[in-house]
């Protein structure tokens, strides 16, 4: 009789692992349908925050998040993978774009950079997106440490010449830090290379 009880005892218990391992499982899978919305509608403000630190807010008023497309250039924006380019409008007329660009010889690895451009071909504004640069030299590229990558602002293709679109330590007119050459050289050819490409490919990027 004692040997049945535990045996009951036994699958009792197991019933009762096995119901709750699937309520604890629905109820996971109901928590993230329901917060599904919320965390892609968070990773679109935080993508839209992004454009905007390249593309001044007033100067378009279209669905930016929605205008996009994907292009593919390994040479000039430095990727084996499609870059994605949004598109800025103001009542239909192109003002600007967003490029997604890497530089694939930063230091510590690529650096993956959004640049703002807009129609005639001027910088809006750089940002580092991503990077594994080393903390105290390379990382001076990040907003939040130094103003360094707000010196393209303004600058185009042809703005320095052909020749100045180097570190200085290469001859050029585009400081490096202390210490740290590679990173800001890797930064300055990528985003030369993107003003070539926006230059190149500026009529079909808007022709959607």
């Amino acid at each position: 009789m004692a040997m049945g009880n535990q045996y009951k005892s036994i699958m009792l218990t197991g019933w009762l692992l096995a119901i709750s391992a699937l309520l604890g499982t629905a109820l996971m899978v109901l928590v993230n349908w329901h917060s599904e919305p919320y965390i892609k509608y968070n990773e679109r403000q935080v993508l839209l925050r992004s454009l905007n630190t390249v593309i001044p807010v007033g100067s378009y008023n279209n669905d930016i998040l929605n205008d996009s497309t994907q292009v593919f250039s390994r040479e000039l924006l430095g990727s084996s993978e499609p870059s994605i380019i949004y598109r800025a409008r103001k009542s239909g007329k192109p003002v600007a774009a967003a490029l997604s660009v890497t530089a694939p010889n930063g230091y510590g690895g690529p650096i993956i950079l959004l640049i703002g451009i807009d129609y005639s071909g001027k910088i809006t504004g750089v940002r580092v997106v991503k990077h594994r640069e080393t903390p105290g030299l390379g990382d001076s590229i990040e907003i939040q440490r130094s103003n360094w990558i707000e010196i393209f602002t303004g600058k185009t293709r042809y703005n320095p010449g052909e020749s100045g679109w180097r570190v200085k330590r290469d001859g050029g007119e585009f400081d490096q830090f202390t210490g740290a050459t590679i990173t800001p050289r890797a930064i300055v050819a990528a985003v030369h290379k993107a003003l070539i490409y926006y230059e190149q490919n500026r009529e079909l990027l808007f022709k959607e």
